[in-house]
């Protein structure tokens, strides 16, 4: 990986993190076209700088997300199906994260369901407030957000749909879905980080620099990003990005059969 496939790689992570279009499957494909998808730094690289863009909604929320340790404890409870599955399938989850294919199936399948699921879960009855959500509630939030697991599902689409579910209004599921993002995140990058290092391989100075822009970059593009979303998703709903997942997973299973595969690039 060089610094330009790296600010890239941010860039896209930046813009997608906070969309229900999943940062890690677009990062999987742009990667695939740079010819460094199989890489071990790569699939190190596309998990530790989303903690770059996690960062950005304690910036942007940081009145928000330091209010109380009752919702501290939510998130605590919603966090731990990440933890259970992601040890349990950690493996399964590294061999899918370098398969585009996988990636283009989900966008594409999830592009259905978010046709449908403004008309499924329209009738929230949970204030606009994040905080105000139960601990049951939440800990079936986590549940769906481990569906993310699968590379192009989308952690902030699955924990959103997930909130709605748990009669959540668009707005504080997707509010609920970023403060969630932040143990989430930070969980994954000390484990792939701890993987990593026991696999035997050791960070060089280059790949240092290179997860620090990485981070940098994504932290400054999902700021900018975050709160365009959260008005968009307000005014108009899901449908625009399940029609972008549906045309983009039928592109790129075109490509792949039909043109290049991309799991060689």
């Amino acid at each position: 990986m060089n610094t330009l496939q790296a600010i890239v790689l941010a860039i896209i992570e930046g813009i997608t993190e906070f969309l229900p279009v999943s940062s890690t499957g677009h990062m999987i494909i742009a990667s695939s076209f740079f010819g460094i998808a199989h890489d071990d730094f790569t699939k190190l690289f596309t998990i530790v700088i989303q903690l770059g863009a996690i960062l950005s909604v304690v910036v942007l929320y940081f009145r928000r997300f330091f209010q109380s340790f009752d919702f501290y404890f939510k998130l605590l409870v919603a966090f731990i199906p990440a933890v259970v599955f992601g040890l349990l399938f950690s493996k399964k989850i590294d061999a899918l994260l370098e398969n585009p294919v996988t990636v283009a199936v989900s966008l594409l399948i999830g592009g259905i369901i978010l046709l449908k699921v403004d008309q499924w879960f329209n009738n929230p009855d949970v204030s606009e407030n994040a905080k105000d959500i139960t601990y049951l509630q939440a800990l079936k939030i986590g549940l769906f957000q481990c569906l993310a697991m699968i590379p192009g599902v989308s952690r902030s689409g699955a924990s959103i749909v997930g909130g709605m579910s748990q009669k959540l209004s668009r707005t504080s599921a997707a509010e609920f879905s970023f403060f969630l993002a932040v143990p989430t995140m930070l969980g994954a990058t000390v484990k792939k980080c701890y993987d990593y290092y026991k696999d035997g391989f050791v960070l060089s100075d280059d790949q240092i620099n290179l997860l620090v822009i990485g981070n940098v970059v994504a932290f400054i593009v999902a700021l900018l990003a975050i709160k365009s979303f959260i008005g968009f998703l307000t005014k108009n709903g899901f449908k625009v990005f399940g029609y972008y997942r549906i045309i983009a997973g039928i592109i790129l299973l075109a490509i792949h059969f039909f043109i290049h595969p991309l799991t060689v690039i």
